[in-house]
C-alpha cells in the first residue's frame, strides 16, 4: 500500500506504477448477481449451458462488473491523506481487450498519469487502471479513472 501524505506527494508520483492488488476470483454467482441488479441478462453472462457453445466456451463477466470492482481493488494500492473527500469524477478512456471468463482470477495495477488543479480547491488525478486476468497476456480492462481530492479545511495539504 502506497501512502501519500500530501497532494504534493501525489503530484510527485506522476509516471509511477503503484503495484498490483491481490487476486480475486470472478465466479458465476457474482456475474449473475450483477446481471440481476443491472438488468443485463444477456446469455453470454447468465446462461452457462448456452455460453458453453458461444465464442468464449463459457460465461464471461460484464465489462461494467469489472469496472465496478476497481474501487475495492484500488483501495489495496494507495491512499491519500489530508483530504476531506475523494470523489469519483469519472473515466476518460475505457477498453476491454479480452474477456474475463467465469472462474478467472483478476487483479489491478495502477499508474498515476497526471495530477493537476481541479475546480475549486480540489486536485484532480488521472490513474490508469489495468485489470489483468491470471494466465492471460492481454489485459481484461484498461481504464483511465479520474479522481478529485478535496483537501482538509485547514488547507495544510500542499
Amino acid at each position: 500500500m502506497r501512502t501519500f501524505n500530501t497532494l504534493s506527494d501525489l503530484a510527485g508520483a506522476v509516471g509511477e506504477h503503484l503495484g498490483h492488488s491481490d487476486w480475486i476470483a470472478v465466479e458465476q454467482d457474482m456475474i449473475t448477481a450483477f446481471g440481476e441488479v443491472t438488468g443485463d441478462q444477456q446469455w453470454i453472462h447468465s446462461d452457462p449451458a448456452r455460453a458453453a457453445s458461444g465464442p468464449y466456451g463459457t460465461t464471461v463477466a460484464h465489462g461494467y462488473l469489472i469496472l465496478s470492482l476497481l474501487p475495492v481493488l484500488t483501495a489495496q494500492l494507495y491512499e491519500v491523506r489530508g483530504v476531506s473527500a475523494t470523489i469519483n469524477y469519472g473515466l476518460d478512456r475505457v477498453r476491454f481487450p479480452s474477456p474475463v471468463r467465469v472462474g478467472s482470477r483478476i487483479r489491478v495495477g495502477a499508474e498515476i498519469v497526471s495530477v493537476e488543479p481541479g475546480s475549486g480547491h480540489a486536485t484532480q488525478a488521472v490513474v490508469r487502471m489495468t485489470v489483468q486476468v491470471e494466465g492471460v497476456d492481454r489485459p481484461a480492462c484498461v481504464a483511465d479513472t479520474v479522481r478529485r481530492f478535496v483537501p482538509d479545511a485547514g488547507g495544510a495539504n500542499g
